[in-house]
């Protein structure tokens, strides 16, 4: 009797000291609950909204990020050099004319507001065929099913001479997290709205927007931060441009940017863009 007294004594005094250990230590990132900020909008679509970690304004400074399952979503590169007169458009008006489920910036592009500011193109079309310095190069439509069905290639640790033969349409930009999951950018002062590309560690591809400004070397560390198991990341627009929107089949979301002094009481108005990466639901699932 005397031990079965103690033994439920311990058990009691175990649950105590555990539970004050966890009402003491403080939580790894307050601000998120793991994947509860996950909300499905379809089958391999889900949008997640996240607080940015270090902020005086919580309401007005979330990052959203659309995850997609390449298996369920194939990905489409819009570009109005590759339509007959074609104009720039809201990421909204892509949408709605091409039939895509959601869309967001391709790149930042050039004065004559079509060309992307590097490698840009599909196997119909080549908007820009210049190679930047960027590291990163985004490659969908793969020539054999055993390869990635997206690719984030990184120069620093792939052969980007070899990956882009094996891929029909490839998108260069500017790198954010490498292939070593390091944050590659340098501080600065200034700050603005940023769309992103990601991969996260089960391959699916993020869309990732912050309406709010925000200085890119920290955005940065805290997408490395947030339960979101990132493992690459480009930018692919800053400011005013930056835009994604989604139309699911019971939800619809728009998300546009601002320069940092253009957020006190005047809201930009959403710009037209001549580049976006849409997704549109796959027929039938790739295995």
């Amino acid at each position: 009797m005397k031990k079965k007294f103690a033994h439920i004594l311990f058990i009691f005094l175990l649950l105590f000291v555990i539970a004050c250990s966890e009402e003491d230590s403080e939580p790894h990132n307050p601000a998120i609950n793991s994947d509860d900020s996950w909300v499905k909008l379809e089958n391999g679509l889900e949008l997640g909204k996240f607080n940015h970690i270090n902020t005086s304004d919580p309401m007005e400074a979330n990052i959203y990020i659309l995850r997609i399952d390449p298996h369920l979503y194939q990905f489409i590169l819009m570009n109005a050099s590759a339509i007959q007169n074609g104009h720039k458009l809201t990421a909204k008006k892509w949408c709605e004319m091409y039939n895509l489920t959601a869309a967001i910036n391709a790149s930042m592009y050039q004065k004559d507001h079509k060309t992307s500011v590097s490698l840009m193109r599909t196997k119909n079309h080549i908007n820009n065929s210049f190679i930047s310095k960027d590291k990163t190069i985004l490659a969908f439509h793969p020539k054999k099913a055993k390869d990635p069905i997206v690719k984030m290639i990184d120069r620093e640790c792939d052969d980007f001479n070899l990956w882009k033969k094996r891929y029909g349409t490839l998108i260069q930009n500017i790198r954010m997290v490498s292939c070593k999951r390091k944050n590659v950018w340098s501080q600065q002062p200034e700050k603005w709205s940023i769309a992103a590309i990601g991969i996260d560690a089960k391959d699916r591809v993020l869309f990732i927007h912050s309406p709010a400004p925000y200085s890119t070397h920290s955005f940065i560390n805290e997408l490395l931060t947030i339960p979101i198991q990132i493992t690459q990341a480009m930018y692919v627009e800053g400011g005013p441009e930056t835009q994604l929107f989604i139309q699911s089949e019971n939800h619809t979301f728009e998300f546009s940017g601002a320069h940092e002094n253009e957020l006190n009481g005047n809201p930009s108005t959403v710009r037209p863009i001549p580049n976006v990466i849409g997704i549109q639901k796959r027929t039938s699932v790739l295995k």
